[in-house]
């Protein structure tokens, strides 16, 4: 508009009427009132709400892209008798106020709108679901303006040259009936006999922040793990690497454990980003085990959000332990790029009728955050069913930048094949563990190489998966000697000896699985093909004891740990979609 007007009906336009022949028939005078009026965010995403972006009412990804970003108020500013904030009505400490969206009104005219009219923010029903809108009144006075209760509000024209100040609050994650996006309209009303007409509308466009996952190429902040009546070698190993790599340890104690050792079932570590806000959020699995109070409790806080997902008439499958949720390090796939990486889960085989999957309104969660397009992978051949028991991603120096570790009963046969064509045929695994085996017993089971070959054909298929939607080549793939056995009761497998492809990652530090093969030479044979695969490519390898505590309960030290790890740089708004 042109320069606004300082009083009401300021400016005036004389009009006179004349008749066919030219005769005056009367005067008119119009009076005239201009105001500017913006609704503003943060459309260019640089952390500062610019005046009047004309692409602030409508959202576009990539470099290039536009529109505002919106956090869910997922964590809780009280440690006690917390909440999620998202649960309250009300802004109790000004701290929430961070992780909310900044929208400002921006009006320039006359000191009072003429009689009659006024300003209205207003969001839809549908919208009313997914954000929540306060004003600021006062340093510590933020009332709550827009709700599903309220889906219109009268707001103050305060006059001259001046900016009303709001806090919009995303209430809900993307999901199968939310693609993330809402719209927040401010109208000038005139006044009517009828329904009030809106002569002017503003509007602007959110999308809430996706929930993000780590992968385990970036930097570690923090390690947890359980503590339990039985697990002290694990304790022990583990905290002898944490500290010796630098990060933090978090143990969890039994009274809040109540005897549950498998922190990486019940939770994964993730994050959501912002221009002006980050903060790491915690899902947590529907498993509910002993361990379901520990995220709620202990990491739910101020800049700690918590999220999770109930299934609703499904029977929970461990299928549904996040053991059975991991994410590749970024990748290029045909030309695409995944700069976040992508996620993986396991499923059932394709065209089984019966087999277990994850549920799915984790499915459907997991899908519509949209920077992490999901790969599914078949698990349900093994006994516990996680994508973890048979493939990691660790750091590279070269190449992609890290390696996918596949679990290979080809490549432990080949190991002890090798063993015996040298002569250690009668060299033992499981010393000191009272089941003693030979190498020449093992390679003379028929029924035990057979459940191998089948084991291996699972793998197979998994690894032309990977290949194909991660964008691999053989060069980026390490296969790991791992063998199985099938448990004739449910007709899937088990790791056979520790699952040394369940490994920790602390940056280039790996805590594996102590796999107690064939010692020889006073050497684990195992642990000797592990360095020589791994270690080339810079990283240390620590055999952690699991033996009794995890393998005999069919986990090992990734199933009984988690890693908060730092975000990417890479920023998802970002993204080219």
């Amino acid at each position: 508009m042109g320069a606004a007007s300082k009083l009401p009906n300021e400016s005036k336009l004389s009009v006179k009427f004349y008749g066919s022949k030219k005769e005056a028939l009367g005067n008119a005078v119009l009076h005239l009132t201009a105001v500017e009026i913006s609704l503003d965010v943060d459309a260019d995403r640089d952390g500062i709400v610019e005046k009047n972006n004309s692409n602030k009412a409508s959202w576009k990804w990539g470099p290039n892209g536009h529109g505002a970003v919106l956090l869910v108020n997922c964590d809780s500013e009280s440690y006690y008798k917390k909440r999620v904030d998202t649960e309250k009505e009300e802004i109790s400490k000004v701290s929430d106020l961070k992780d909310m969206s900044r929208m400002i009104l921006r009006t320039s005219g006359p000191t009072q709108l003429p009689e009659g009219y006024k300003l209205s923010l207003h969001i839809t029903q549908t919208d009313a679901e997914s954000v929540r809108v306060f004003i600021r009144c006062g340093p510590l006075d933020y009332p709550l303006v827009l709700n599903k209760e309220q889906l219109a509000a009268e707001v103050p024209y305060l006059g001259g040259n001046s900016e009303l100040e709001f806090f919009v609050e995303g209430l809900r994650f993307p999901d199968k009936d939310f693609e993330g996006l809402v719209t927040i309209s401010l109208s000038l009303l005139e006044p009517s006999d009828f329904p009030e007409t809106p002569i002017f509308t503003d509007k602007v466009v959110f999308r809430v922040a996706p929930w993000i996952m780590t992968p385990n190429t970036l930097k570690p902040v923090e390690v947890f793990v359980c503590s339990t009546s039985d697990n002290y070698e694990f304790l022990k190993g583990i905290r002898k690497m944490v500290q010796s790599s630098g990060y933090k340890l978090k143990i969890c104690h039994e009274y809040m454990n109540r005897g549950d050792r498998w922190m990486q079932d019940e939770i994964e570590f993730g994050y959501i980003d912002s221009p002006h806000q980050r903060f790491p959020v915690v899902l947590d699995s529907p498993r509910d085990g002993d361990l379901q109070e520990f995220p709620y409790e202990v990491l739910l806080g101020p800049d700690f959000g918590y999220v999770t997902r109930y299934a609703q008439a499904e029977e929970v499958s461990s299928l549904d332990s996040f053991g059975n949720l991991e994410v590749s390090p970024p990748v290029t796939v045909n030309g695409k790029n995944y700069p976040l990486g992508r996620i993986i889960i396991g499923v059932a085989f394709p065209t089984t009728a019966h087999g277990r999957n994850m549920t799915k309104v984790v499915q459907d969660f997991l899908w519509a955050q949209k920077v992490q397009e999901p790969i599914a992978l078949y698990s349900d051949w093994l006994v516990v069913g996680h994508v973890d028991e048979f493939m990691t991603f660790v750091p590279a120096p070269d190449r992609k930048g890290f390696r996918l570790l596949l679990a290979s009963p080809d490549a432990a046969y080949t190991v002890f094949t090798n063993l015996q064509n040298n002569g250690h045929g009668k060299a033992k695994l499981f010393q000191g563990k009272g089941e003693e085996i030979s190498v020449n017993e093992i390679l003379s089971n028929e029924e035990f190489r057979a459940e191998n070959i089948y084991v291996q054909s699972c793998i197979d298929w998994n690894r032309d998966v990977l290949k194909k939607e991660l964008g691999l080549d053989e060069d980026d793939i390490i296969d790991l000697p791992i063998l199985f056995k099938v448990m004739a009761e449910e007709n899937r497998a088990v790791a056979y000896y520790p699952d040394m492809v369940n490994m920790i990652v602390l940056g280039t530090n790996l805590g594996i699985p102590k796999p107690f093969g064939p010692q020889v030479n006073g050497s684990c044979a195992l642990e000797t093909e592990m360095r020589s695969l791994l270690e080339p490519l810079g990283l240390n390898c620590t055999f952690i004891d699991d033996f009794a505590s995890y393998h005999k309960l069919l986990g090992e030290v990734h199933c009984g740990s988690n890693v908060l790890r730092e975000p990417f740089a890479f920023k998802w708004w970002n993204l080219e979609m």
